[in-house]
């Protein structure tokens, strides 16, 4: 069978390094699973069996019968469920994605006209894929439904699959940056080159630039990049996850993780800082509220080690409102709360994040906020913002491998790390919901 029948790389010739270790370490989960006859299979089920033959190409438990609801709890990482995932995992359970309750709310995302300009991240798209070797090319494309989305890790010995910027000549290099610049805001592309930096340069003062450097991040490029048809890039490494799905105009930019240890450094005489826009937004929405409202939203006024529900390896975790709701908010403080959703969504293009901005601004009454820490300038904290169409963790996490950079303190959360992660629940985190309404409704699918 080919690539586009199965989602596996197809064997054009021997791999790089990188790509058959990744390859190998997976190939005993990445089975093979019915493709139910395709769109052909989802013209004429519809509801659950239309999730069904849109599952993912690989997902080991995958069925024509899969149910709609969650079949199982999420794996997590050490410290808490969702963190992110010691080592390698695999994926367990079809893909549902996140609810307060295990079902889904309907219509909530549709297929229209959003008037985004996706041209330039098309064609930036095109000219990677035509700058890789073939040899390389078979590592890094898959089919848009491949569980390949799903197998992403904010750990840094993560085995992934894709082309490594270690593997790309400069020229190459370029091209994905060019990809990047197309995809993201400038706030973006400069979040995600100074988490990089970072990486590199506490590899440096640590002595280990083997685990932590700048060039351990993978590409990986899903479906065909198309005018029509849907498809979609990853970007993976330590700290960093973007996923970017495209269908027409419509664009899904979740999960994405974005996170640094430490997150300010000097290097090379200049201080590079990162993730503070989100550190800053969310305790200025904090201490916003009147005592009444913190006790509301506080659950609790001290910070364990690691508190992220929703990492790595949790695409269905299931979630319950908690904390403050919006239509508990003044005008000001539902100002504050939407500052915290724009440090994430406003690292996609300006017209790409007026998208989902506009829906969290409409669900806004919807929305809850739960904390945990303290609310000084300096207080490690987490922070969940939870509605029917965004979820946002902000996570400030004690020291980890790179504590020796910046001489943190073991088992005392701090703002010097953190990780965050921004989705979109109700089954659209990739693009799911609009990818299988496409299959539904597209006439040359039927």
């Amino acid at each position: 069978m080919t690539e586009l029948e199965t989602g596996e790389p197809t064997a054009q010739g021997p791999q790089s390094e990188a790509g058959r270790r990744a390859h190998a370490s997976r190939r005993n989960f990445m089975r093979k699973v019915f493709f139910a006859g395709g769109a052909t299979a989802v013209a004429t089920m519809g509801g659950a069996g239309a999730w069904a033959a849109t599952a993912d190409d690989n997902t080991a438990t995958a069925d024509a019968t899969a149910s709609p609801t969650p079949s199982g709890a999420p794996s997590g990482g050490p410290g808490g469920p969702g963190g992110g995932g010691p080592g390698n995992q695999s994926i367990t359970e079809d893909f549902f994605g996140l609810t307060t309750d295990g079902k889904r709310i309907d219509d909530l995302f549709t297929i229209h006209s959003t008037g985004v300009t996706t041209a330039p991240v098309i064609s930036a798209a095109n000219a990677f894929l035509a700058g890789l070797t073939d040899t390389q090319k078979t590592s890094t494309q898959f089919t848009v439904h491949s569980t390949e989305w799903r197998l992403w890790s904010n750990i840094d010995s993560y085995d992934r699959q894709g082309v490594s910027l270690a593997d790309l000549s400069d020229d190459q290099k370029a091209l994905g940056t060019a990809l990047l610049k197309a995809a993201l805001s400038a706030d973006g592309l400069e979040t995600t080159e100074k988490i990089r930096k970072i990486n590199q340069a506490a590899g440096e003062a640590i002595g280990n630039t083997t685990a932590f450097n700048e060039d351990a991040y993978y590409w990986t490029v899903m479906g065909t990049p198309s005018a029509t048809e849907p498809w979609g890039f990853q970007f993976d490494g330590h700290h960093l996850v973007v996923n970017y799905f495209v269908l027409g105009d419509q664009v899904v930019m979740s999960p994405c993780f974005w996170g640094s240890e430490p997150t300010s450094m000097e290097i090379d005489g200049a201080t590079v800082t990162v993730c503070h826009e989100e550190v800053v937004a969310s305790l200025a929405f904090v201490n916003s509220l009147t005592e009444a409202q913190q006790k509301v939203a506080i659950e609790s006024a001290t910070k364990s080690n690691e508190s992220m529900k929703a990492g790595a390896f949790a695409d269905n975790a299931v979630q319950a409102y908690t904390g403050i709701r919006g239509n508990a908010l003044t005008g000001t403080q539902k100002t504050k709360l939407l500052g915290i959703a724009e440090a994430f969504v406003g690292r996609a293009k300006a017209d790409v994040a007026k998208v989902p901005l506009a829906e969290i601004r409409k669900h806004i009454d919807d929305t809850y906020v739960t904390w945990a820490g303290g609310t000084g300038e300096d207080d490690a904290f987490y922070v969940r913002v939870h509605s029917p169409v965004v979820w946002i963790e902000v996570d400030c996490q004690a020291p980890g491998p790179l504590r020796g950079a910046y001489g943190g303190t073991s088992g005392v959360p701090t703002q010097m790390h953190v990780h965050s992660i921004v989705r979109t629940p109700n089954g659209n985190d990739y693009g799911k919901e609009l990818l299988r309404q496409h299959y539904l409704t597209s006439p040359h699918h039927h």
